[in-house]
Order: C-alpha cells, then sequence, then structure tokens
C-alpha cells in the first residue's frame, strides 16, 4: 500500500511541477519516491550510481552541446540560410521548414518556425497553420536518431538508437501522409523567391546538422567503445565545432548562446530522468503495476497516450511505461515493436497536449483556441491512434 501511495504522490509532483520545469519535477518525483519506499541509504546509492554512470554523463553532456549547436545555427542566422535555399514547392516548406528547426533543441523554439509557416500559409486557416507548426515541428523526433527525446528513450529501453528507426520509419511516412491529406493541401502549391539560391547557404548549415550522426554511425562501426554514447558525444562536438568555425563565433558570441539556450537544462533533464528511472525500479513501482490484470496494449498505447498527453512530454513517459513493461514481461530490453507502438502513441498524446509548450505558443501566435486546434488535428490523431492500437492487439 505504501508503495502504491508513493508512486501515486509521485507520479501528481511529476505531472504538476514539469509543467513549469521537467528536470525539478523528475528530482523531486525521484527524491518523494525513494525516500518513501527505499531506505535512506538505498535512496542515496541510486543517486549515486545515476551520477557516476559514464553513459549517462555523457548523454547529458551531448544532449547540452546539441542545444548549443541549434542556438549557434539560430543566433547566426545558418539556419535561416537553409530554409530559404530550399527550393521546394509551398506545401513541402510548409512541412519541411518547421521539421528542420525541430530537429534543434530550443526553448520556444515553435516560435522561430511560426513566421516561416505565417509567410508561406497566408491562405490557411489559423487554427491550421498552428496544427502545421506543432506537427511537423516535431514529426522527425520518430527517426532523427540525435533526437534527445528519442535518444533517451530507447536508452530507457534498453535498445540502440539506430535500431529503433525502421520500426519508427512507417509511422513517421504515416505521420507525413496524414499531415499532408489533413493540412497541407488546404494550400496551393506555387512559391516565390525574393533572393538567388545559395549553395553555401545550403549546404554549410546542413552539414553541420548531418556531422554529427555520420560521425556516430561511422565510430560506431568501425570501432568498439567502452560506453555507446562516446561516438555521439564526439560526433555533436564536432558538430559544434564547425558550427563555431561557420558563425565565427568567439567567446562573446558562444556567452551569449548559453544564456539563450541554457544547455544545462538539458542535461539536467536527463540526470533527473534516470534518477527518478533508477529510483523507480528499485521502489518495487514497477512490479506491482506489472501484476494488475490489464492487456500490455493498454500499458503500451494506452497509458504511453495518456502520460504523453498528461505531461505534455516524451522522456517522462518513457521513465515509466517502459520498466513497468520490463517488470511485466521479463528481459532486459523491449522488444522493437512494443517500443515504436509505445513511442508514437506517446507521441500523438504529446502533439496534443496543451501542456506541451509549442501547442500553447503556436495557438497563441496563429490566434486559434485549444478547442479549435483539437479539432484540426483529431483526425490525423486518431487514425494514428486506431493504427497502433488494432496493431498492438495482432502483435503484443
Amino acid at each position: 500500500m505504501i508503495t502504491w501511495i508513493a508512486l501515486i504522490v509521485s507520479l501528481l509532483l511529476l505531472l504538476i511541477i514539469a509543467q513549469r520545469n521537467l528536470a525539478l519535477g523528475m528530482f523531486v518525483a525521484a527524491i518523494f519516491l525513494g525516500l518513501m519506499t527505499l531506505s535512506w541509504g538505498g535512496f542515496f546509492e541510486q543517486v549515486a550510481i545515476t551520477f557516476s554512470d559514464p553513459s549517462i554523463l555523457a548523454l547529458a553532456g551531448l544532449v547540452g552541446i546539441i542545444a548549443m549547436v541549434g542556438g549557434i545555427l539560430e543566433e547566426s542566422g545558418e539556419m535561416e540560410n537553409l530554409v530559404r535555399n530550399m527550393r521546394i514547392g509551398k506545401r513541402p516548406f510548409l512541412g519541411t521548414s518547421p521539421a528542420l528547426l525541430g530537429m534543434l533543441p530550443m526553448p520556444g523554439g515553435a516560435l522561430l518556425s511560426a513566421p516561416m509557416v505565417e509567410s508561406s500559409g497566408e491562405e490557411l486557416s489559423g487554427d491550421t497553420k498552428a496544427v502545421i507548426n506543432v506537427w511537423f515541428r516535431h514529426i522527425l523526433f520518430l527517426i532523427y536518431p540525435l533526437a534527445p527525446a528519442l535518444i533517451a528513450s530507447a536508452k530507457i529501453a534498453g535498445l540502440n538508437v539506430y535500431s529503433t528507426i525502421p520500426y519508427l520509419a512507417p509511422f513517421f511516412l504515416l505521420s507525413v501522409l496524414l499531415g499532408y491529406f489533413f493540412l497541407l493541401r488546404e494550400t496551393s502549391t506555387g512559391m516565390s523567391y525574393s533572393e538567388d539560391f545559395s549553395y553555401r547557404g545550403l549546404l554549410a548549415p546542413l552539414g553541420v546538422i548531418l556531422l554529427a550522426p555520420i560521425t556516430d554511425i561511422a565510430l560506431k562501426t568501425l570501432f568498439e567503445f567502452p560506453v555507446t554514447e562516446y561516438p555521439t558525444l564526439i560526433g555533436v562536438s564536432l558538430s559544434f565545432g564547425t558550427a563555431l568555425l561557420l558563425s565565427g563565433y568567439g567567446p562573446d558570441e558562444l556567452k551569449d548562446v548559453a544564456k539563450k539556450m541554457k544547455p544545462w537544462k538539458y542535461a539536467l533533464i536527463v540526470l533527473g530522468m534516470f534518477t527518478f528511472l533508477n529510483v523507480f525500479q528499485s521502489s518495487g513501482a514497477p512490479k506491482a503495476i506489472g501484476s494488475l490484470e490489464f492487456p500490455i496494449s493498454v500499458l503500451v498505447v494506452g497509458v504511453s497516450f495518456l502520460l504523453g498527453l498528461a505531461t505534455g512530454r516524451i522522456q517522462a513517459p518513457a521513465s515509466i511505461v517502459f520498466p513497468v513493461f520490463l517488470a511485466r514481461q521479463g528481459g532486459d530490453a523491449v522488444p522493437m515493436v512494443a517500443f515504436a507502438l509505445a513511442y508514437i502513441s506517446t507521441f500523438v498524446g504529446y502533439a496534443i497536449s496543451p501542456i506541451h509548450p509549442c501547442v500553447s505558443v503556436s495557438i497563441e501566435y496563429f490566434d486559434s483556441s485549444i478547442g479549435q486546434y483539437v479539432k484540426k488535428i483529431a483526425a490525423p490523431a486518431l487514425i494514428s491512434m486506431v493504427i497502433v492500437g488494432l496493431l498492438s492487439v495482432f502483435l503484443l
């Protein structure tokens, strides 16, 4: 009974505090759950394990560096150059411009892509533009191997992030098709450009973005590392150095970028998430939940969706769903199919959630309302969840 009370209260604390600060919510939830279910020694042992794990420390470092890469590209105008030199039609531009900016974890990032959606989709309604900005901004989270949400979720599930991509790719294509059919088709296809095309403007920032995953894959193919996150850390560090060279930024400009991007915030999210995860796994809560009689598809699809909706996050649901799955089903890693179904379910809830900052700022920017937004996103979200639900019945 104490375990259940501690778990429920800790999740409530997480849900409430995470609306303002996800890292703080994770730490507070971990502290409450740990002190209620473990001895003092047991709790601090899990904290020590988290903060001494080189894999977790490397992951925390690399997500912070990714944030800095995004900040440098944005502040120096290189990301704007990339988007401006993509000579594609209006519909692809409406989807691709927020997607590219979504690759970079930036606070208030939806406000950066919103003007692009506004300028190229002037004939669209405000609710349509708001959903386009959110839906396509996050769509690459399904397949981009350096998306912090995907990296962290795969690690929690005990999987290699690159191994998950073939299983997530069909959902990515489904999301693109649904976004096109329900959102992009409402606009025309023509688009005019006021500036000359620049190969440099296109290829230089694109090279910075692609350098990290290419380096990561190459190093993992050619060498064996004691910690699997080290090649990724090297890759994002090279991207960071290249972005600095490209921008010509010195210490003062870099300091300004750091103030805006707050890379430590992303590192603290990772540390808080794995502190909660380790305490959660040691508390007995996963076994308690796993002992409940309900279909595994309810956990993978239903609980994942509801947690994504309730938290407006992807990492937090992964910290709860995957440990429970492993406690119930056994094994050291979540099966790929179960991972993909849970991840896409969380993604759909995350894309709808009014707690998700990108949703709220997009609604405000495009002068829409939460009711209009939900009505517009309902069809692609519902179709996605019906497909995922049916697959879970037959495949899990």
